[in-house]
């Protein structure tokens, strides 16, 4: 099959094995995938991508060896590999987590060479993690729904309740996806910042309430305004009065260093972080500010099958617009020049691969 393979820190057009399914395998001819910056990042500094894996207790396999990228795909089931129960027939369009197991490993789809991902032909994957996409929804819309089933998990885990203030630090797909799956279970206010009024724009479509710029405004200078208590003894002193306060939630959704450090400073007391853009370099933080602020700072990463599944739900229904974000498509021959596209902020959000 002929596939964009990653060659030392670029991508080459090749012709490549096709994949074999196995046990409990399907195989899939692609019919889009979104190219993630998880993918970027691999690719221009692979050594901090292995290492970080690698210390997150991961498998990591080294992207100059040639490994087919993609792991936010849709595509049509072409046949059946043993063992499988064919609850879905051949031709059904199909998208799922990027979980790959069987007796050929287990990895993640697209960065585990057994596992070739999106920016190939054909992928195999697990009969038992794959969705049917609804009938009418675009296959590329589809495909968005790894990077908003991301989103999904991290809105979950971030505990935010009903009336608590959402901050969404940078809009790329991900920061989109939190401030969709924000909105969609009927949170606010939810402020949205980013230096690009190209995302600022799409987070606006997505419903976020407030835009902020934060060239022109600090997203932390707020929290008086939206009922927020800043400092840690208005907070003790609302839990001794027995008061109800408005709690904050921080989406760090950037994932470069300094960014999380700025939170910390920001942040009102009581407030939780959710780290949910991979920062895979060494960062600068003082933990007494976190201590003397009670701050809560979580980590979150990818989404479980019934996290995807409810994504694909509220996608297909029009609760969110994912396909909003698409801004551009390309064939295998244009995955590298769209790598080199998408480091400008104000050209892409989200382009998708249609091999």
């Amino acid at each position: 099959m002929r596939a964009a393979l990653t060659k030392d820190n670029t991508m080459v057009v090749t012709e490549v094995a096709d994949p074999v399914p196995q046990e409990g395998q399907l195989l899939v001819r692609t019919l889009a995938c979104g190219i993630c910056g998880s993918d970027l990042h691999a690719l221009q500094d692979p050594e901090a991508f292995m290492d970080t894996t690698r210390r997150s207790g991961g498998t990591p396999y080294d992207p100059r060896d040639g490994l087919v990228f993609g792991h936010e795909f849709a595509g049509e089931i072409v046949d059946h590999g043993p063992g499988t129960q064919r609850t879905l027939p051949a031709g059904t369009v199909v998208c799922g987590p990027p979980i790959g197991f069987g007796p050929q490993g287990a990895g993640i789809i697209g960065y585990a060479p057994m596992f070739p991902g999106g920016y190939g032909e054909y992928m195999i994957l697990n009969e038992g993690l794959t969705f049917a996409v609804p009938d009418g929804l675009d296959p590329r819309v589809a495909a968005i729904t790894e990077p908003f089933s991301v989103a999904t998990r991290a809105v979950g885990r971030s505990g935010i309740g009903a009336g608590d203030v959402a901050v969404v630090l940078g809009l790329g797909p991900i920061g989109l996806g939190v401030v969709a799956a924000l909105k969609a279970r009927g949170h606010g206010p939810v402020l949205a910042v980013d230096f690009s009024p190209k995302r600022r724009a799409l987070a606006e479509g997505l419903g976020a309430d407030e835009l902020i710029d934060p060239a022109a405004a600090s997203p932390y200078d707020r929290w008086a305004d939206l009922g927020v208590p800043t400092g840690i003894t208005d907070r003790i002193a609302a839990e001794l009065l027995g008061t109800q306060v408005r709690e904050a939630v921080i989406f760090e959704c950037v994932g470069v260093p300094g960014v999380l450090g700025a939170a910390l400073d920001g942040a009102p007391a009581g407030s939780t972080i959710m780290l949910v853009g991979v920062c895979m370099q060494t960062d600068r933080l003082e933990p007494g500010v976190a201590v003397s602020k009670e701050l809560t700072v979580r980590g979150t990463f990818g989404a479980l099958p019934a996290e995807y599944g409810a994504t694909l739900e509220d996608i297909a229904s029009g609760r969110i617009d994912a396909g909003s974000i698409i801004t551009g498509t390309v064939g295998l021959d244009g995955v590298a020049g769209a790598f080199e596209e998408l480091a400008v902020p104000e050209r892409h959000a989200k382009i998708v691969v249609v091999p």
